[in-house]
């Protein structure tokens, strides 16, 4: 049995870090709601910028002699980006991108296709790189507070690989925020343009749900006139719907990983609480055995002396 002193140490420790998980705790849920703000402003734009360039897309016959949206009828290589983040302490937040990744890798190879795998985040460098899955690209520091620049230098590298016929098809992995509590893995299909498909547990609550109401039906049944032409429009709007649709991944991601990490931080300092009350009742428990230990000594003493 421990003794009186180990049982308080165990409880100074763990009173330590029920601290510290509290204090986590406070910290991503009060940055949580700025990047739940965020997720909210971009939503609705995303989701027009898709909608203008398919719309675009088809008024340019469907199949425009744009670079970036040749599809490869025979997929060799595919890119496949895993948005994780820098840090841990998150729940498995950063261990379902890397396995839903590398699902990903086993169907393609059953295709006959090659995954080539760029990781946002350190935990998916680190991940990917002990799994001997070297990332061909990598980019961190920045997943907690992404900004728009930074989804400008992954899309631009994206879209220049998939042009240069380095990559035949672009997948984007990561967590989709619903809540604290709630985060689905999504699988979305970046480049080409005509396959572009977002998949992923919970996709009924995207509010892009393909289905157009009477008005935008009429919108677009309309007779459009483009200035420059279509294609000339396409070329310009397709660069910059990749990076609108990184940059929704990235703030997607960030703001699952706070809820994430609020949440495990919570059950930390939960259980931490738990401890410290089930190793109390030890201490205690040791402390009668101790005075009770005393007493006999004292008792048995005094009959040896009579």
């Amino acid at each position: 049995m421990a003794t009186q002193k180990e049982v308080k140490n165990r409880i100074a420790s763990i009173k330590n870090i029920n601290k510290i998980t509290r204090a986590m705790e406070m910290v991503a849920a009060a940055r949580l709601r700025r990047a739940e703000q965020r997720i909210e402003q971009l939503r609705p734009y995303a989701q027009g910028m898709r909608k203008l360039t398919r719309r675009a897309a088809e008024q340019a016959g469907g199949m425009p002699r744009v670079p970036v949206m040749v599809e490869r009828e025979d997929v060799k290589r595919v890119g496949v980006v895993l948005i994780t983040g820098d840090r841990g302490l998150a729940g498995a937040f950063n261990t379902n991108i890397i396995r839903d990744g590398l699902r990903l890798q086993g169907e393609l190879r059953e295709q006959g296709a090659e995954a080539v795998f760029s990781a946002v985040g350190r935990k998916g460098v680190s991940a990917l790189t002990f799994r001997k899955q070297d990332p061909r690209t990598s980019y961190v520091g920045f997943t907690d507070r992404p900004g728009f620049a930074n989804a400008r230098e992954i899309g631009e590298e994206l879209t220049a690989r998939y042009v240069d016929e380095e990559l035949d098809r672009v997948e984007l992995v990561y967590n989709r925020y619903v809540s604290p509590l709630t985060q689905h893995v999504w699988r979305q299909t970046l480049l080409p343009l005509q396959q572009a498909e977002v998949t992923g547990e919970g996709i009924a609550e995207e509010e892009d749900s393909g289905e157009e109401t009477e008005a935008e039906k009429a919108h677009a049944a309309a007779l459009w006139e483009y200035e420059p032409e279509a294609e000339e429009l396409l070329a310009q709007l397709i660069p910059e719907y990749v990076n609108i649709s990184v940059y929704r991944a990235l703030l997607e991601s960030a703001a699952s990983e706070l809820g994430a990490r609020m949440t495990a931080m919570r059950n930390a300092a939960e259980n931490a609480e738990t401890m410290m009350e089930d190793l109390t009742l030890e201490m205690n428990r040791v402390r009668q055995s101790e005075i009770t230990q005393e007493i006999l000594e004292v008792v048995a003493g005094a009959e040896a002396l009579g």
